[in-house]
């Protein structure tokens, strides 16, 4: 961990509401002047996407788990690397996953390809990392030690699971029966390198639907923010100004003496008040 060149990474599946926690670290990093390094986690796939295509045929006529999700699907080593260089020294490497023709445009290449590795610009103050495995630990890799802010982002499993099945069969065409099938297949890597990280998350936002989601493979439509509550777990929880985010965030309470409940419409609001002055202190120790 490193006071001169901090790391802060939100990690979180897909449609967690990661999107949500970059929106509001944008706003902060805009108000108070920070110039990041923003990693997506998408870029330390280990295969591109027809490469992963390929992969997955292989591994599922051989009987193994392959994902996105897994130590198969991506190098692990080289977000660790990352972490660790980046909080020594303030440099590292990065490159793009270019998801669609959009993004893959301006350089000559193919959607669902990378771009090659480049050096990190000089002069960043903190590293910021969305993605899947910003905690990851597996075997000798050891992600997490090097990250001074871990945010997790995870909804209650049956809310991820209608929102990936809304998805895939809304916008990219897969039927819900191919999609069920994803899960499944996925689900020894969900549970082996996704969900533990939110043991060693500093604080934790999880999305808990206030509808029936019992059956998230008929469900017929999302719930909405103000159908939800967002549960925010604080590791460190004695240095946390409850009363003030409680007077703040209206309809707000506390379950336990560690976790704060707000409404699903707040989630945004409450990320900006709890996190600017972690920031501010992060900077300041940066600048001592």
């Amino acid at each position: 961990m490193s006071a001169k060149h901090p790391v802060i990474a939100v990690t979180g599946s897909s449609g967690a509401g990661t999107s949500t926690v970059k929106n509001a670290f944008e706003h902060i990093f805009r108000r108070e002047g920070v110039n990041p390094i923003v990693v997506e986690g998408d870029s330390f796939h280990r295969y591109d996407r027809v490469q992963m295509k390929e992969e997955l045929a292989k591994a599922q006529a051989d009987g193994r788990v392959l994902s996105h999700f897994g130590a198969e699907g991506n190098e692990f080593d080289k977000i660790e690397s990352l972490f660790k260089v980046y909080g020594e020294t303030g440099a590292g490497k990065k490159r793009y996953y270019l998801h669609n023709a959009e993004e893959a445009e301006p350089y000559g290449q193919d959607p669902g390809t990378f771009t090659p590795w480049e050096d990190i610009p000089e002069g960043s103050d903190l590293l910021f990392y969305e993605g899947l495995h910003g905690g990851v630990v597996d075997g000798d890799v050891n992600a997490a030690r090097y990250v001074d802010m871990l945010i997790g982002v995870v909804p209650i499993v049956n809310l991820e699971w209608i929102q990936k099945i809304h998805r895939d069969t809304a916008q990219r065409g897969y039927s819900v029966e191919a999609v069920n099938d994803t899960i499944l297949r996925r689900m020894p890597d969900y549970t082996h390198y996704v969900t533990p990280q939110f043991s060693r998350t500093h604080i934790n936002f999880q999305r808990v639907p206030t509808v029936d989601t019992s059956n998230p493979f008929i469900a017929r439509d999302i719930p909405t923010p103000d159908e939800s509550m967002i549960v925010i777990r604080f590791r460190d929880h004695h240095s946390v100004n409850f009363q003030y985010l409680q007077s703040m965030i209206h309809d707000s309470f506390m379950s336990r003496p560690n976790t704060l409940v707000v409404p699903g419409g707040k989630m945004g609001f409450a990320m900006e008040l709890i996190l600017t002055p972690m920031i501010h202190e992060m900077l300041e120790k940066r600048g001592r």
